[in-house]
């Protein structure tokens, strides 16, 4: 599926298209994002199933073979559910309000370092 990575336009028939999230972090920089994949399931001339992921239009290798770092092309890239990195948002923002002398999480693209994608799972000192 290598070859026909970041074709767009008209990918024929397919035969069911199911849609999937998935949060990804880089375990080399720390960066996180998200990303929703279209995959069309489609049948060839021989009659051999075979899948296309497809992100913003684009076709893509899929993100569960071979995941590469956005910011730093690192290959080890943790991949999660969907989720993970903008509920880290959401608890950055919950600590902003609660906390005011912190600094305000930066805006929806904001750069994700790991640090900030585990602080929400590690055990409060009590």
């Amino acid at each position: 599926m290598s070859e026909i990575a970041g074709q767009t336009g008209p990918r024929g028939a397919a035969t069911a298209v199911v849609h999937e999230s998935y949060s990804f972090a880089c375990m080399r920089c720390g960066h996180g994002w998200e990303q929703s994949y279209e995959i069309e399931h489609h049948t060839d001339a021989d009659g051999t199933e075979f899948v296309m992921y497809v992100a913003n239009g684009r076709i893509v290798p899929s993100p569960l073979s071979r995941p590469v770092c956005q910011n730093c092309d690192g290959r080890v890239v943790r991949i999660m559910r969907a989720g993970q990195v903008s509920s880290v948002l959401g608890a950055a923002h919950e600590t902003a309000e609660r906390e005011p002398d912190r600094p305000a999480p930066a805006s929806p693209h904001h750069h994700w370092h790991l640090s900030d994608l585990l602080h929400p799972f590690q055990r409060r000192a009590s």
